[in-house]
């Protein structure tokens, strides 16, 4: 049987700035679309460009549905998330890449 990978992410345009919450089968790849403002035109708009917290699924629809619900969070739940992975809002891409 074949592996499956989905992530579940949240980008930010800076420490504590705006957050966008998505879903892909490539990190990495879809990080760069981002970058290179091919990603959606929330994150072109707002300049949603840096990973600072993911999560690994083999189930789609578990990804899907965990991504549901976190886009339904309340911001500081967000927060909470992030931090209690990545407390410096580092820069993930290079994890994941890497």
């Amino acid at each position: 049987m074949r592996d499956h990978n989905y992530y579940v992410y949240i980008l930010t345009n800076r420490p504590n700035g705006v957050l966008y919450t998505g879903v892909t089968n490539n990190l990495t790849r879809r990080i760069y679309e981002h970058r290179d403002a091919r990603g959606g035109s929330f994150t072109r708009r707002y300049g949603c460009k840096t990973l600072v917290w993911f999560e690994h699924h083999t189930d789609i629809n578990e990804a899907i549905l965990r991504e549901k619900r976190i886009k339904k969070w309340r911001r500081a739940w967000k927060v909470e998330l992030i931090e209690a992975q990545n407390p410096g809002w580092a820069d993930l891409l290079e994890r994941v890449a890497g």
